[in-house]
């Protein structure tokens, strides 16, 4: 495959309610969980000397859904990649489980397994931002075997994260809204008031000038609209924190898991971002013993809408 930028022009993103034909949108039945997802496959004869095309599995973060992909979706095919973005559960067109717990990090796993097997696939290039970033993480953590090559933006190492919030009290206040979802009921509410507009301003007042545009926020905020989607999305977050607290309750009788990842690994960060500090970059080769860091110091948490073509053709360089 040729992943040379200058071997392509890269194609023009389709405007917001426009999906191009090549854009299949299929639905993969897993363990009582339905994942929706976008698939983009290469021409015949790009993936050479491949029986199969490999496999790229992007994951989106909040309050987003697959079209976060929407600037690289058809470069990475026409690459010679099969490029699969899911709804994760939860959001727009998948599945929305009840219960707090059906958000746990050990689900999250377990659904980019199940849809990696429902591909006919046993292994895949794995690429997650924000709390699809978190995923990959632990995915790469918990399910080796299942990757080659993993890719995060703008998404902290779970220990390296652990590590900050201990150390910086800056990153704490950063945090703070994780702590806030943990209220019951009140963040939809207040989420959902107005048609949604703090989902708008949450996108466009802390991205870059041209990250995104009225049609694509109006997008988001819809995807976000669809009934259960708001709860289930700040299900991540409350999952999250009370596992948190059970690895914290862990770690003071001594009993510390291994949080190693050991897959070749691309770090992508949006030095904008104003939830997640460079620093949580430092030492981050204690854990990630053949990790690459791409810096990206104008760009917002939102890295793949802010510099698309810059992200793009950093996925292709190191996933060739």
């Amino acid at each position: 495959m040729s992943t040379n930028p200058g071997d392509r022009s890269p194609p023009a993103t389709p405007a917001a309610d426009e999906d191009p034909a090549a854009w299949r949108h299929e639905t993969a039945h897993l363990d009582g969980v339905r994942l929706h997802y976008v698939r983009v496959d290469p021409e015949p004869g790009a993936a050479a000397g491949a029986t199969e095309p490999p496999l790229v599995v992007c994951l989106h973060g909040f309050p987003e859904f697959w079209y976060a992909w929407r600037h690289q979706l058809s470069p990475l095919a026409d690459a010679g990649f099969r490029v699969v973005a899911p709804d994760m559960r939860g959001y727009n067109r998948s599945s929305k489980p009840e219960g707090v717990a059906s958000y746990r990090l050990e689900n999250l796993v377990a659904d980019v397994r199940g849809l990696v097997g429902s591909l006919g696939y046993a292994r895949t290039n794995l690429v997650g931002h924000d709390w699809g970033g978190l995923v990959a993480w632990e995915t790469a953590i918990r399910e080796p075997d299942l990757l080659d090559r993993l890719v995060v933006l703008n998404a902290p190492h779970p220990e390296r994260y652990r590590q900050t919030l201990r150390q910086s009290p800056r990153q704490v206040l950063r945090s703070w809204y994780a702590v806030a979802a943990q209220v019951p009921w009140l963040p939809e509410r207040l989420l959902r008031a107005n048609d949604l507009a703090a989902v708008g301003r949450l996108l466009a007042d802390t991205a870059g000038p041209d990250g995104f545009n009225d049609a694509e926020i109006e997008r988001y905020k819809r995807a976000m609209a669809t009934e259960g989607a708001m709860t289930a999305a700040l299900n991540y977050y409350r999952a999250q924190f009370r596992e948190g607290i059970s690895r914290e309750l862990r770690s003071l009788v001594g009993r510390e898991r291994d949080t190693t990842v050991g897959v070749p690994a691309m770090v992508v960060w949006g030095e904008q971002d104003r939830a997640l500090g460079t620093e949580l970059l430092d030492g981050l080769g204690a854990f990630v013993p053949d990790l690459r860091v791409e810096r990206l110091p104008a760009a917002s948490h939102w890295v793949q809408a802010d510099a698309p073509d810059r992200v793009t053709d950093l996925l292709l360089d190191f996933l060739d």
